[in-house]
């Protein structure tokens, strides 16, 4: 082989790919340059929405990463690099890879939706899955609520995200449910209004909305009352203001000689709704 002709056609290349290559190289500088500032303009937008510090700064890593796997692309296309299969092979060892991790994937986009749309803060006190408890912590893996027995119940993100969620703490105002058995042979009248007079009479149960004191069914051994009635939780201590209301009806009924042989039913946070006004 001539030298001199090969040196030229070596020359004529390397002067036609030099354009290709300082392209490439300025894409590159700026793709290093740009996924900082890019990540943290991220990591400040999240965090007007997201509390937690990890996930933010998981956030802002993956932003980092994108710009410069994108810009790294672009830049080997300049110098005719194989991206069609390069990115081939790497979409299926990402799909390998993302079927053996579907539940942490699938947890994780679960959460990071969850601490965006924020239906729940930590202290709230909620229901989720049939689980009621105080949201405890909440990361991009589980949920983990802190039950009124003091038990810690973790919930993977995806339930969460899938379940109705209740909470209680968003609205102030708060109805209870008290049930009272009354025997046949009783003063229905006077019952359903001496009760309703103990219980407007308790500090903290609220005039608007009004409480009620209404018939619910007809059992065997007598008529079942319920009782209804409001609380600002803000002021009131929930549980404080029903211990007192259940006192209340006991002290009027011995008081006005109403035999309550039944016991007095309340109904569990989380199930007032299930029996309307």
């Amino acid at each position: 082989m001539n030298f001199n002709q090969w040196f030229q056609d070596f020359l004529q290349r390397s002067l036609d790919f030099l354009p290709h290559l300082i392209v490439a190289l300025i894409v590159f500088a700026i793709t290093v340059l740009s996924a900082g500032p890019a990540a943290r303009w991220i990591a400040r937008r999240a965090g007007k929405k997201i509390t937690d510090q990890a996930t933010i700064q998981l956030l802002s890593l993956l932003v980092r990463w994108t710009v410069l796997i994108t810009g790294t692309l672009v830049a080997l296309d300049q110098v005719n690099f194989n991206i069609t299969g390069f990115v081939a092979g790497l979409g299926i060892a990402g799909l390998t890879v993302g079927f053996a991790l579907q539940d942490i994937t699938r947890n994780f986009i679960a959460g990071i939706i969850l601490l965006i749309r924020k239906p729940f803060n930590i202290g709230d006190e909620v229901e989720i899955a049939g689980h009621v408890g105080s949201v405890f912590a909440i990361s991009t893996r589980d949920t983990t609520l802190k039950s009124f027995d003091g038990d810690a119940v973790i919930l993977p993100n995806i339930n969460v995200f899938t379940a109705a969620i209740t909470n209680f703490t968003t609205l102030s105002d708060h109805r209870r449910t008290i049930r009272i058995r009354l025997p046949y042979e009783e003063d229905f009248e006077k019952a359903t209004r001496v009760f309703l007079e103990a219980i407007n009479g308790v500090e903290g149960v609220l005039n608007d909305p009004a409480a009620t004191v209404l018939a619910d069914e007809l059992a065997d051994a007598g008529i079942t009352l319920v009782a209804r009635f409001w609380v600002n939780r803000e002021k009131y201590g929930l549980l404080d203001i029903h211990s007192k209301v259940i006192k209340a009806i006991k002290e009027t009924a011995e008081k006005e000689g109403i035999d309550l042989p039944y016991p007095i039913q309340m109904v569990p946070l989380g199930k007032n709704s299930r029996n309307q006004n």
